[in-house]
């Protein structure tokens, strides 16, 4: 069975520049990718250099078609269910495609949220209901605007995204859990907080039209922030005992590796802060930690 110097787990932004470092370092790679990126419904992807306002899609061939460029990358579909050690290698198992052998594995799965049990909610997201206004503020900006959130995070996210639009409107989806000196600053600063519950989303192929509530009048709304609670998008890095954060991403060492020797993370799955251009360098610094990691093996 061949050897490979490293396995990736994902093929989306850190998963394809973890293979093209590595791939120019002249790394035997395998990309086992099952095609599931999370920003699969944004229209356009933004504050990424050289790359503002493209369309995700066309990053990511553009990416694939130049990590395939280098010959010693090789990428498969398929979904990774298994990774266990083996006489210092790592035995990777797939759904479909059999088993594999590397020296180190590279985990650039990403999360996948959970959608709330709101009509309309799951249409809308990463289309008109969005987590970062650092990739779609400008978008909307100083147009209304909508966050839905509770207590300190609802608090936070309206002191950033009031940058964007002083036109906002704070939905807490229920009795609001914000103390009285974030009431007052939000009153202060001209946000409004609405406790009413939700009822369900009213949207036009995705795009907000109006948020409606159970015991009120509804309201327009041209975009909603959230931040949602999520799971990881692959388990097997828990299978194998790594650290977890409070927060629930992988936990890394400042070398990209995780708490099994050997194992490694990349991208969304180890970080709340979700752009393309985070990923794109969170795999390109573990591409390069791994060939370092491997050079200092190999060179005794």
């Amino acid at each position: 069975m061949e050897v490979y110097d490293v396995v990736i787990a994902g093929g989306s932004y850190a998963g394809l520049s973890a293979a093209l470092s590595l791939g120019r370092a002249l790394r035997n790679v395998l990309v086992i990718d099952s095609g599931n990126p999370c920003n699969r419904k944004a229209a356009h992807s933004h504050n990424f250099l050289t790359n503002d306002g493209s369309k995700p899609r066309a990053i990511h061939e553009k990416a694939r078609t130049q990590a395939e460029y280098y010959p010693s990358v090789r990428f498969m579909k398929g979904l990774v269910t298994n990774v266990v050690p083996a006489d210092n290698l790592f035995k990777v198992s797939t759904e479909k495609e059999g088993e594999f052998l590397s020296r180190k594995v590279l985990f650039a799965t990403g999360i996948t949220d959970t959608i709330p049990n709101i009509e309309g909610f799951s249409e809308c997201w990463g289309i008109s209901i969005l987590h970062c206004p650092y990739c779609h503020g400008y978008e909307i900006r100083n147009r209304k605007t909508g966050i839905l959130a509770n207590g300190d995070t609802a608090f936070e996210m309206a002191k950033t995204i009031r940058q964007w639009t002083k036109d906002l409107t704070l939905f807490t989806n229920g009795t609001s859990t914000l103390n009285p000196e974030q009431v007052r600053l939000l009153n202060k600063n001209s946000v409004i907080v609405v406790e009413n519950a939700i009822d369900y989303i009213e949207h036009d192929n995705g795009c907000i039209q109006q948020l409606h509530f159970k015991d009120a009048m509804p309201e327009k709304l041209a975009a909603l922030f959230t931040q949602l609670p999520f799971i990881q998008q692959c388990g097997v890095p828990e299978q194998l005992g790594c650290e977890m954060t409070e927060k629930g991403f992988i936990q890394v060492s400042k070398c990209m590796e995780t708490s099994v020797p050997g194992i490694y993370a990349a991208g969304d799955c180890l970080s709340l802060f979700r752009s393309v251009a985070n990923a794109v360098a969170s795999g390109n610094k573990a591409g390069a930690l791994i060939n370092k990691q491997l050079t200092e093996e190999e060179f005794i």
